[in-house]
């Protein structure tokens, strides 16, 4: 069973990827765009971000919730 998703922004979001190995590429606007090798998305700089853009993030970054949590 997995972990419950958190809480969390867009900004300590990033923080979390960039230890993952992931670095910034550019920002336009409010959106962060990441990459690690062919792996390329955004991530909004929102307060709180919503449950489908959080797991969508995961989903791209091929990252577990529990990989979040840690």
């Amino acid at each position: 069973m997995s972990a419950k998703l958190p809480v969390i922004s867009g900004e300590r979001l990033i923080r979390k990827l960039v230890k993952n190995g992931f670095s910034v590429k550019r920002q336009a606007g409010s959106h962060v765009v990441l990459q690690k090798g062919e792996i390329v998305f955004s991530v909004p700089l929102h307060d709180e971000l919503k449950k489908g853009t959080l797991k969508a993030i995961l989903s791209q970054s091929g990252l577990e919730v529990e990989d979040l949590l840690k």
